[in-house]
């Protein structure tokens, strides 16, 4: 056998294994958070300041029922004036013991946007209703909370990088009873209060 034709053997066995070796490694993507999991065992979200992390599963299981409200940012119209507003001013939400507020934001803009929805800080935010139910504001600086739920985006075009999708979880027991995640990622047709409360 000649030196070249041994060459193109040897190179076209080495090519024929490649797609083999490239197939049988593999990761598999994590999956949406689910009906009847729990929430991330994570102590990465702040609340207020860096120095105050939450790990906001465990606060979910001191609870009877939570809502969990993921924004793709603080400040923006849509989170502002139609998400958030329309779980304070639905007339069910009294009967949850906690509204969350989680973005990957830092901490210090989502305590300013806090303070900008309920200035006087009571969380008994809705002028129409009397909740008594707290809204609290989490930060996820480094996106891993969101990204454990697999609920991030790249959200670069418009806010620079690695945003939430929009997305409201109802949460009971420490458990997720139900999900309601935009399609788009950002709109407002699948995670207002009338979609997810009734």
């Amino acid at each position: 056998m000649s030196f070249r034709t041994a060459a193109m053997r040897t190179m076209r066995l080495s090519t024929a294994r490649a797609p083999f070796a490239a197939r049988s490694f593999h990761s598999t993507r994590p999956a949406f958070v689910k009906v009847g999991d729990p929430l991330p065992d994570l102590e990465v979200l702040q609340e207020g300041s860096p120095g105050n992390k939450i790990n906001l599963a465990e606060e979910a299981s001191k609870l009877n029922k939570m809502i969990l409200l993921g924004v793709p940012a603080a400040f923006s119209p849509a989170c502002s004036a139609k998400h958030i507003p329309s779980f304070i001013n639905h007339p069910k939400i009294k009967d949850y013991d906690l509204l969350a507020v989680v973005s990957v934001n830092d901490a210090f803009v989502m305590k300013a946007w806090g303070e900008n929805i309920d200035p006087a800080g009571q969380s008994n935010v809705s002028k129409d209703f009397d909740t008594s139910t707290p809204i609290r504001f989490f930060a996820d600086p480094t996106g891993r909370f969101t990204k454990a739920l697999d609920l991030a985006f790249d959200g670069s075009a418009i806010f620079g990088g690695d945003r939430s999708k929009r997305y409201s979880i109802v949460i009971e027991d420490g458990r997720v009873k139900s999900l309601h995640v935009e399609p788009d990622n950002t709109g407002t047709s699948v995670s207002l209060a009338e979609n997810v409360l009734g």
